[in-house]
Protein backbone atom coordinates (compact mmCIF):
# COMPACT_ATOMS: atom_id res chain seq x y z
CA UNK A 1 0.00 0.00 0.00
CA UNK A 2 1.26 3.48 -0.83
CA UNK A 3 2.11 5.77 2.08
CA UNK A 4 1.59 9.04 0.23
CA UNK A 5 -1.15 10.98 -1.56
CA UNK A 6 -1.98 10.03 -5.13
CA UNK A 7 -4.70 12.62 -5.83
CA UNK A 8 -4.33 16.33 -6.54
CA UNK A 9 -6.19 18.90 -4.44
CA UNK A 10 -8.62 19.44 -7.33
CA UNK A 11 -9.32 15.71 -7.70
CA UNK A 12 -9.83 15.30 -3.95
CA UNK A 13 -12.18 18.30 -3.80
CA UNK A 14 -14.28 16.88 -6.64
CA UNK A 15 -14.58 13.52 -4.84
CA UNK A 16 -15.65 15.19 -1.59
CA UNK A 17 -18.19 17.28 -3.48
CA UNK A 18 -19.62 14.23 -5.24
CA UNK A 19 -19.81 12.23 -2.00
CA UNK A 20 -21.96 14.94 -0.41
CA UNK A 21 -21.04 13.77 3.10
CA UNK A 22 -20.42 16.14 5.97
CA UNK A 23 -16.86 16.19 7.31
CA UNK A 24 -15.58 17.36 10.70
CA UNK A 25 -12.46 19.48 11.17
CA UNK A 26 -10.71 18.63 14.43
CA UNK A 27 -7.37 18.85 16.19
CA UNK A 28 -5.57 17.03 18.99
CA UNK A 29 -2.13 16.54 20.50
CA UNK A 30 -0.40 14.33 23.04
CA UNK A 31 3.05 14.35 24.58
CA UNK A 32 4.39 10.80 24.96
CA UNK A 33 7.56 8.78 24.43
CA UNK A 34 7.43 7.25 20.95
CA UNK A 35 10.30 4.84 20.30
CA UNK A 36 9.92 4.56 16.52
CA UNK A 37 8.26 7.70 15.05
CA UNK A 38 8.63 6.47 11.46
CA UNK A 39 6.78 3.22 12.11
CA UNK A 40 4.17 5.13 14.13
CA UNK A 41 3.75 7.54 11.23
CA UNK A 42 3.31 4.73 8.67
CA UNK A 43 0.76 2.91 10.83
CA UNK A 44 -1.29 6.10 11.26
CA UNK A 45 -1.19 6.85 7.54
CA UNK A 46 -2.51 3.38 6.65
CA UNK A 47 -5.31 3.53 9.22
CA UNK A 48 -6.39 7.08 8.36
CA UNK A 49 -6.16 6.66 4.59
CA UNK A 50 -8.60 3.75 4.86
CA UNK A 51 -11.10 6.08 6.58
CA UNK A 52 -10.69 8.87 4.00
CA UNK A 53 -9.25 11.07 6.76
CA UNK A 54 -7.26 14.09 5.58
CA UNK A 55 -5.11 16.66 7.34
CA UNK A 56 -1.66 17.60 8.58
CA UNK A 57 0.06 15.70 11.40
CA UNK A 58 3.53 15.87 12.95
CA UNK A 59 4.96 12.99 14.98
CA UNK A 60 8.22 12.90 16.92
CA UNK A 61 9.87 11.03 19.76
CA UNK A 62 8.01 13.43 22.07
CA UNK A 63 4.47 12.84 20.77
CA UNK A 64 1.90 13.82 18.14
CA UNK A 65 0.30 17.10 16.94
CA UNK A 66 -2.56 16.82 14.43
CA UNK A 67 -5.15 18.88 12.55
CA UNK A 68 -7.56 16.66 10.63
CA UNK A 69 -10.66 16.50 8.42
CA UNK A 70 -12.70 13.33 9.02
CA UNK A 71 -16.00 12.12 7.48
CA UNK A 72 -18.66 12.52 10.16
CA UNK A 73 -19.73 8.90 9.67
CA UNK A 74 -16.15 7.77 10.45
CA UNK A 75 -15.67 9.85 13.59
CA UNK A 76 -15.93 6.89 15.99
CA UNK A 77 -13.73 4.72 13.79
CA UNK A 78 -11.15 7.50 13.67
CA UNK A 79 -11.16 7.78 17.46
CA UNK A 80 -10.64 4.01 17.64
CA UNK A 81 -7.43 4.34 15.59
CA UNK A 82 -6.09 6.69 18.29
CA UNK A 83 -7.20 4.68 21.29
CA UNK A 84 -5.21 1.68 20.12
CA UNK A 85 -2.33 3.54 21.76
CA UNK A 86 -2.35 3.79 25.56
CA UNK A 87 -1.18 7.41 25.59
CA UNK A 88 -4.17 8.49 23.45
CA UNK A 89 -6.93 6.66 25.32
CA UNK A 90 -9.63 9.21 26.18
CA UNK A 91 -7.83 11.95 24.23
CA UNK A 92 -9.82 15.17 23.71
CA UNK A 93 -10.59 15.94 20.08
CA UNK A 94 -11.13 19.67 19.57
CA UNK A 95 -13.88 19.95 16.95
CA UNK A 96 -13.78 23.18 14.94
CA UNK A 97 -16.26 25.98 15.65
CA UNK A 98 -17.00 26.37 11.93
CA UNK A 99 -17.06 23.24 9.78
CA UNK A 100 -15.80 23.12 6.22
CA UNK A 101 -15.78 19.96 4.13
CA UNK A 102 -12.69 21.16 2.25
CA UNK A 103 -10.57 22.32 5.19
CA UNK A 104 -7.86 19.82 4.15
CA UNK A 105 -7.42 18.17 0.77
CA UNK A 106 -4.60 15.72 1.40
CA UNK A 107 -3.29 13.49 4.17
CA UNK A 108 0.16 14.49 5.39
CA UNK A 109 1.86 12.71 8.30
CA UNK A 110 5.46 13.85 8.84
CA UNK A 111 8.21 12.82 11.23
CA UNK A 112 9.80 15.84 12.88
CA UNK A 113 12.35 16.47 15.61
CA UNK A 114 9.61 18.13 17.66
CA UNK A 115 5.85 18.38 17.35
CA UNK A 116 6.09 22.13 18.04
CA UNK A 117 9.17 24.16 17.12
CA UNK A 118 9.81 25.70 20.55
CA UNK A 119 13.63 25.98 20.43
CA UNK A 120 13.89 24.52 23.95
CA UNK A 121 16.31 21.91 25.25
CA UNK A 122 13.92 19.57 27.05
CA UNK A 123 16.78 17.98 28.99
CA UNK A 124 17.36 21.21 30.93
CA UNK A 125 14.01 21.31 32.77
CA UNK A 126 11.12 19.10 33.87
CA UNK A 127 8.64 19.26 30.97
CA UNK A 128 6.03 17.38 33.06
CA UNK A 129 5.88 20.13 35.73
CA UNK A 130 3.18 22.08 33.90
CA UNK A 131 0.92 24.95 34.86
CA UNK A 132 -2.57 24.43 36.31
CA UNK A 133 -5.21 23.72 33.65
CA UNK A 134 -8.30 25.94 33.77
CA UNK A 135 -11.69 25.44 32.17
CA UNK A 136 -13.52 28.38 30.56
CA UNK A 137 -15.41 29.47 33.69
CA UNK A 138 -12.27 29.34 35.85
CA UNK A 139 -10.28 31.14 33.16
CA UNK A 140 -12.84 33.96 33.03
CA UNK A 141 -12.75 34.31 36.80
CA UNK A 142 -8.96 34.54 36.94
CA UNK A 143 -9.01 37.08 34.11
CA UNK A 144 -10.99 39.39 36.42
CA UNK A 145 -8.33 39.17 39.15
CA UNK A 146 -6.25 42.42 39.10
CA UNK A 147 -3.26 40.31 40.12
CA UNK A 148 -3.36 38.40 36.82
CA UNK A 149 -1.25 38.88 33.70
CA UNK A 150 -2.63 37.09 30.63
CA UNK A 151 -0.31 36.25 27.71
CA UNK A 152 -1.15 35.12 24.17
CA UNK A 153 1.44 32.53 23.08
CA UNK A 154 0.46 32.63 19.43
CA UNK A 155 2.10 34.57 16.61
CA UNK A 156 1.33 38.16 15.61
CA UNK A 157 -0.81 37.23 12.61
CA UNK A 158 -2.96 35.05 14.89
CA UNK A 159 -3.53 37.54 17.72
CA UNK A 160 -4.03 40.41 15.27
CA UNK A 161 -7.53 39.19 14.34
CA UNK A 162 -8.61 37.92 17.77
CA UNK A 163 -7.42 37.67 21.38
CA UNK A 164 -8.56 37.75 24.99
CA UNK A 165 -9.36 41.17 26.40
CA UNK A 166 -6.32 42.68 28.09
CA UNK A 167 -3.87 40.06 26.82
CA UNK A 168 -0.20 40.71 26.08
CA UNK A 169 0.21 39.81 22.39
CA UNK A 170 3.92 39.50 21.45
CA UNK A 171 4.85 40.87 18.03
CA UNK A 172 6.57 37.66 16.91
CA UNK A 173 6.57 35.43 13.83
CA UNK A 174 7.16 32.16 15.71
CA UNK A 175 6.33 30.59 19.07
CA UNK A 176 10.00 30.13 19.95
CA UNK A 177 10.57 33.90 19.71
CA UNK A 178 7.89 34.66 22.29
CA UNK A 179 9.36 32.61 25.17
CA UNK A 180 12.46 34.73 25.98
CA UNK A 181 10.62 37.99 25.22
CA UNK A 182 7.84 37.26 27.73
CA UNK A 183 10.30 35.87 30.28
CA UNK A 184 12.34 39.10 30.24
CA UNK A 185 9.26 41.34 30.17
CA UNK A 186 7.69 39.72 33.24
CA UNK A 187 10.87 38.97 35.20
CA UNK A 188 10.13 41.50 37.96
CA UNK A 189 6.66 40.14 38.74
CA UNK A 190 7.23 36.40 38.37
CA UNK A 191 6.78 35.65 42.07
CA UNK A 192 3.75 37.82 42.79
CA UNK A 193 1.46 37.82 39.74
CA UNK A 194 -0.71 35.07 38.27
CA UNK A 195 0.66 34.16 34.83
CA UNK A 196 -2.31 33.12 32.71
CA UNK A 197 -1.47 31.76 29.25
CA UNK A 198 -3.38 30.50 26.22
CA UNK A 199 -2.96 29.40 22.60
CA UNK A 200 -5.14 27.85 19.88
CA UNK A 201 -5.52 24.28 21.10
CA UNK A 202 -3.32 24.15 24.19
CA UNK A 203 -0.20 22.46 22.85
CA UNK A 204 2.09 25.49 22.94
CA UNK A 205 1.14 26.24 26.55
CA UNK A 206 1.89 22.68 27.68
CA UNK A 207 5.60 23.26 27.14
CA UNK A 208 5.60 27.00 27.83
CA UNK A 209 4.01 26.62 31.26
CA UNK A 210 6.72 24.13 32.33
CA UNK A 211 9.41 26.46 30.95
CA UNK A 212 8.11 29.42 32.96
CA UNK A 213 7.75 27.39 36.16
CA UNK A 214 11.35 26.25 35.71
CA UNK A 215 12.36 29.90 35.41
CA UNK A 216 10.88 30.87 38.77
CA UNK A 217 7.29 31.86 37.95
CA UNK A 218 5.26 30.78 40.98
CA UNK A 219 1.62 30.96 39.84
CA UNK A 220 1.32 29.56 36.31
CA UNK A 221 -2.04 28.70 34.71
CA UNK A 222 -3.03 27.63 31.21
CA UNK A 223 -6.31 27.46 29.30
CA UNK A 224 -7.24 23.79 28.94
CA UNK A 225 -7.86 22.93 25.30
CA UNK A 226 -7.00 26.44 24.16
CA UNK A 227 -9.35 28.84 22.40
CA UNK A 228 -11.17 26.03 20.56
CA UNK A 229 -12.27 24.21 23.74
CA UNK A 230 -12.90 27.53 25.51
CA UNK A 231 -15.38 28.53 22.80
CA UNK A 232 -17.18 25.19 23.02
CA UNK A 233 -17.54 25.53 26.80
CA UNK A 234 -18.67 29.16 26.55
CA UNK A 235 -21.49 28.17 24.18
CA UNK A 236 -22.45 25.04 26.11
CA UNK A 237 -22.56 26.81 29.49
CA UNK A 238 -23.89 30.19 28.38
CA UNK A 239 -20.78 32.05 29.55
CA UNK A 240 -19.57 35.45 28.40
CA UNK A 241 -16.80 35.16 25.82
CA UNK A 242 -13.77 37.09 26.95
CA UNK A 243 -12.15 36.24 23.63
CA UNK A 244 -13.03 38.75 20.93
CA UNK A 245 -12.76 38.52 17.16
CA UNK A 246 -11.56 35.52 15.17
CA UNK A 247 -9.53 32.48 16.11
CA UNK A 248 -6.84 31.98 13.45
CA UNK A 249 -6.61 28.38 12.18
CA UNK A 250 -4.02 26.67 10.00
CA UNK A 251 -6.23 25.21 7.28
CA UNK A 252 -7.69 26.94 4.24
CA UNK A 253 -10.36 28.74 6.36
CA UNK A 254 -7.62 30.82 8.08
CA UNK A 255 -10.04 31.78 10.85
CA UNK A 256 -13.13 30.89 12.87
CA UNK A 257 -15.54 33.62 13.89
CA UNK A 258 -15.85 33.68 17.71
CA UNK A 259 -17.50 37.08 18.24
CA UNK A 260 -18.70 39.80 15.85
CA UNK A 261 -15.88 42.14 16.91
CA UNK A 262 -13.49 43.13 14.09
CA UNK A 263 -10.26 44.28 15.74
CA UNK A 264 -7.92 44.46 12.73
CA UNK A 265 -7.66 46.34 9.43
CA UNK A 266 -7.21 45.61 5.75
CA UNK A 267 -3.48 45.77 5.09
CA UNK A 268 -4.05 47.59 1.82
CA UNK A 269 -6.60 50.32 2.59
CA UNK A 270 -6.86 50.39 6.39
CA UNK A 271 -10.60 49.62 6.47
CA UNK A 272 -11.81 47.42 9.40
CA UNK A 273 -11.39 43.82 8.24
CA UNK A 274 -10.18 40.47 9.60
CA UNK A 275 -10.20 38.26 6.49
CA UNK A 276 -6.86 36.56 5.92
CA UNK A 277 -5.92 35.57 2.37
CA UNK A 278 -2.85 34.27 0.58
CA UNK A 279 -1.59 36.32 -2.33
CA UNK A 280 -2.93 34.98 -5.66
CA UNK A 281 0.59 35.05 -7.09
CA UNK A 282 1.79 31.54 -6.28
CA UNK A 283 5.40 32.70 -6.32
CA UNK A 284 4.53 35.00 -3.41
CA UNK A 285 1.63 33.38 -1.50
CA UNK A 286 2.02 36.03 1.22
CA UNK A 287 -0.49 35.82 4.08
CA UNK A 288 -2.21 39.16 4.71
CA UNK A 289 -5.56 40.77 5.54
CA UNK A 290 -7.60 41.99 2.57
CA UNK A 291 -11.11 43.45 2.40
CA UNK A 292 -13.55 42.55 -0.39
CA UNK A 293 -13.02 45.85 -2.21
CA UNK A 294 -9.24 45.47 -2.30
CA UNK A 295 -9.58 41.81 -3.26
CA UNK A 296 -11.66 42.82 -6.27
CA UNK A 297 -9.38 45.68 -7.23
CA UNK A 298 -6.16 43.72 -6.73
CA UNK A 299 -7.49 40.34 -7.90
CA UNK A 300 -6.41 38.78 -4.61
CA UNK A 301 -2.83 40.05 -4.86
CA UNK A 302 -0.76 41.80 -2.19
CA UNK A 303 1.01 44.23 -4.53
CA UNK A 304 1.08 45.77 -7.99
CA UNK A 305 4.12 43.61 -8.78
CA UNK A 306 2.19 40.41 -8.00
CA UNK A 307 -0.84 41.66 -9.91
CA UNK A 308 1.37 42.20 -12.97
CA UNK A 309 2.81 38.69 -12.61
CA UNK A 310 -0.55 36.88 -12.59
CA UNK A 311 -1.38 38.56 -15.92
CA UNK A 312 1.49 36.63 -17.54
CA UNK A 313 1.01 33.26 -19.28
CA UNK A 314 0.99 30.36 -16.83
CA UNK A 315 4.23 28.90 -18.18
CA UNK A 316 5.97 32.25 -17.76
CA UNK A 317 4.74 32.43 -14.15
CA UNK A 318 6.15 28.95 -13.49
CA UNK A 319 9.48 29.98 -14.98
CA UNK A 320 9.69 33.07 -12.76
CA UNK A 321 9.01 31.17 -9.54
CA UNK A 322 11.27 28.23 -10.35
CA UNK A 323 13.82 27.84 -7.56
CA UNK A 324 12.41 30.74 -5.51
CA UNK A 325 11.96 29.86 -1.84
CA UNK A 326 9.13 31.80 -0.20
CA UNK A 327 8.16 29.40 2.59
CA UNK A 328 9.71 31.44 5.39
CA UNK A 329 8.11 34.67 4.15
CA UNK A 330 4.50 33.49 3.85
CA UNK A 331 3.57 34.37 7.44
CA UNK A 332 5.53 37.65 7.59
CA UNK A 333 2.52 39.59 6.33
CA UNK A 334 2.96 42.53 8.68
CA UNK A 335 6.57 42.90 7.55
CA UNK A 336 5.85 43.17 3.83
CA UNK A 337 7.00 46.35 2.09
CA UNK A 338 4.03 45.98 -0.27
CA UNK A 339 1.35 46.45 2.38
CA UNK A 340 1.47 50.18 3.08
CA UNK A 341 -2.09 51.19 2.19
CA UNK A 342 -1.60 51.32 -1.55
CA UNK A 343 -3.08 54.07 -3.69
CA UNK A 344 -5.63 53.52 -6.43
CA UNK A 345 -4.51 51.78 -9.59
CA UNK A 346 -5.10 53.66 -12.81
CA UNK A 347 -8.60 53.17 -14.16
CA UNK A 348 -7.09 52.79 -17.64
CA UNK A 349 -5.01 49.75 -16.65
CA UNK A 350 -6.31 46.67 -18.41
CA UNK A 351 -6.62 43.80 -15.92
CA UNK A 352 -7.42 40.37 -17.28
CA UNK A 353 -9.65 38.12 -15.19
CA UNK A 354 -7.70 35.40 -13.39
CA UNK A 355 -9.04 31.87 -13.71
CA UNK A 356 -10.49 30.62 -10.43
CA UNK A 357 -9.22 27.16 -9.47
CA UNK A 358 -11.57 24.19 -9.35
CA UNK A 359 -11.05 23.93 -5.59
CA UNK A 360 -12.04 27.57 -5.06
CA UNK A 361 -15.16 27.09 -7.18
CA UNK A 362 -16.23 24.08 -5.11
CA UNK A 363 -15.51 25.92 -1.86
CA UNK A 364 -17.66 28.84 -2.95
CA UNK A 365 -20.48 26.48 -3.88
CA UNK A 366 -20.24 24.72 -0.52
CA UNK A 367 -20.19 28.03 1.34
CA UNK A 368 -23.47 28.97 -0.35
CA UNK A 369 -25.06 25.63 0.46
CA UNK A 370 -25.13 25.65 4.28
CA UNK A 371 -25.28 28.40 6.89
CA UNK A 372 -24.73 27.62 10.58
CA UNK A 373 -27.73 28.98 12.50
CA UNK A 374 -27.75 27.21 15.88
CA UNK A 375 -26.71 24.39 18.20
CA UNK A 376 -28.58 21.52 19.83
CA UNK A 377 -29.23 21.77 23.56
CA UNK A 378 -31.28 18.68 24.43
CA UNK A 379 -33.25 15.74 23.07
CA UNK A 380 -36.44 14.73 24.90
CA UNK A 381 -36.56 10.98 24.29
CA UNK A 382 -40.16 10.29 25.30
CA UNK A 383 -41.57 13.14 23.22
CA UNK A 384 -39.06 12.71 20.34
CA UNK A 385 -38.40 16.47 20.46
CA UNK A 386 -35.13 18.29 19.90
CA UNK A 387 -34.29 21.67 21.46
CA UNK A 388 -31.96 24.19 19.79
CA UNK A 389 -30.57 27.65 20.50
CA UNK A 390 -31.03 29.64 17.29
CA UNK A 391 -28.42 32.26 16.29
CA UNK A 392 -30.13 33.45 13.10
CA UNK A 393 -33.63 33.63 11.64
CA UNK A 394 -35.23 30.27 10.87
CA UNK A 395 -38.61 29.77 9.19
CA UNK A 396 -41.14 27.00 8.68
CA UNK A 397 -40.43 25.57 5.23
CA UNK A 398 -36.64 26.01 5.53
CA UNK A 399 -34.47 23.05 4.62
CA UNK A 400 -32.05 22.22 7.43
CA UNK A 401 -29.19 19.87 8.30
CA UNK A 402 -28.41 18.65 11.82
CA UNK A 403 -24.78 17.60 12.03
CA UNK A 404 -22.74 15.97 14.77
CA UNK A 405 -19.97 13.38 15.30
CA UNK A 406 -22.49 10.70 16.36
CA UNK A 407 -25.66 12.06 14.75
CA UNK A 408 -24.02 12.29 11.33
CA UNK A 409 -25.71 14.56 8.75
CA UNK A 410 -29.51 14.49 8.97
CA UNK A 411 -31.55 16.52 6.44
CA UNK A 412 -35.20 17.62 6.68
CA UNK A 413 -37.66 20.45 5.97
CA UNK A 414 -39.17 22.27 8.96
CA UNK A 415 -42.93 21.70 9.00
CA UNK A 416 -43.64 22.87 12.56
CA UNK A 417 -41.65 24.44 15.41
CA UNK A 418 -42.25 25.89 18.86
CA UNK A 419 -40.72 28.78 20.82
CA UNK A 420 -41.57 29.18 24.53
CA UNK A 421 -44.36 26.62 24.20
CA UNK A 422 -46.12 28.42 21.35
CA UNK A 423 -46.17 27.39 17.71
CA UNK A 424 -44.37 29.94 15.51
CA UNK A 425 -43.56 30.39 11.86
CA UNK A 426 -40.26 32.18 12.57
CA UNK A 427 -37.56 31.68 15.21
CA UNK A 428 -35.10 34.51 15.80
CA UNK A 429 -31.63 35.03 17.26
CA UNK A 430 -31.50 33.81 20.88
CA UNK A 431 -34.73 31.79 20.75
CA UNK A 432 -34.93 28.30 22.25
CA UNK A 433 -36.68 26.43 19.47
CA UNK A 434 -38.08 22.90 19.67
CA UNK A 435 -39.37 20.55 16.97
CA UNK A 436 -40.31 16.91 16.60
CA UNK A 437 -37.57 14.65 15.24
CA UNK A 438 -37.68 10.96 14.33
CA UNK A 439 -33.99 10.56 15.19
CA UNK A 440 -31.89 11.25 18.29
CA UNK A 441 -29.69 14.35 18.45
CA UNK A 442 -26.85 15.15 20.87
CA UNK A 443 -25.90 18.28 22.79
CA UNK A 444 -23.82 20.69 20.67
CA UNK A 445 -24.86 19.14 17.34
CA UNK A 446 -24.83 21.94 14.78
CA UNK A 447 -27.97 23.23 13.02
CA UNK A 448 -27.51 24.47 9.44
CA UNK A 449 -29.92 26.14 7.03
CA UNK A 450 -29.49 24.74 3.52
CA UNK A 451 -29.46 27.44 0.86
CA UNK A 452 -30.66 26.33 -2.59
Amino acid sequence: MQLYNTLSAEERAELIEQAGENRLTLSFYAYAKIENPQQFRDDLFRAWDALDALGRTYVAHEGINAQMSVPASQFDAFRDTLEQYDFMKGIRLNVAVEQDDLSFLKLTVKVRNKIVADGLNDDTFDVTNKGIHLKAKEFNELLEDPNTVVVDFRNHYESEVGHFVGAITPDVDTFRESLPIIKDQLEDIKEEKNLLMYCTGGIRCEKASAYFKHNGFKNVYQLEGGIIEYTRQVKAEGLESKFIGKNFVFDHRLGERITDDIISNCHQCGKPCDTHVNCANEACHLLFIQCDECAEKMHGCCSDECLDIIQLPVEEQKRLRQGVQKGNLVFKKGRSEALKFQGERSATDEIKAVKVSAVTQIRKKQAERKVLIGTAQHYFTKASVGQFIVDRELNVGDKIAIVGPTTGDERLTIEKMMVNGAEVSTANNGDKMTMELNFRIRKNDQLYKIID
